[in-house]
């Protein structure tokens, strides 16, 4: 089984923000793989366009697989597998309250 980490990082850290370009590619290269398949969850802004669409725009500039999951529309039936299948996840912020509320209605939270 590969090594699991944790990084937190606070503040907003999706490109264009250009200052936190480094802290993309090193959220990257923990996975170390050539190109990572990266799912964000947007759920803490209510799966928000914005959020999803600034995610899209900052990691399709790297060489990695962006994609997100919504908890708040068309959801994929077995999240276990889901979640499995990428190399980073990546959370978005906003209501961290509410985000865990979601989480536990989904079973996301025991994954």
């Amino acid at each position: 089984m590969r090594k699991r980490q944790i990084i937190a990082i606070g503040g907003a850290a999706i490109p264009p923000e250009l200052d936190n370009l480094r802290l993309v590619e090193y959220f990257l290269r923990q996975t170390r793989r050539k190109k990572p398949k990266v799912c964000f969850i947007g759920t803490a802004h209510g799966d928000g366009e914005t959020g999803r669409l600034r995610f899209y725009a900052g990691f399709s500039r790297f060489n990695c697989v962006p994609v997100h999951l919504p908890l708040f529309a068309r959801t994929p039936r077995d999240l276990e597998s889901f979640i499995l299948d990428h190399d980073a996840i990546y959370v978005g912020g906003g209501n961290t309250r509410s985000m865990l509320a979601v989480w536990r209605d989904w079973g996301l939270d025991t994954h």
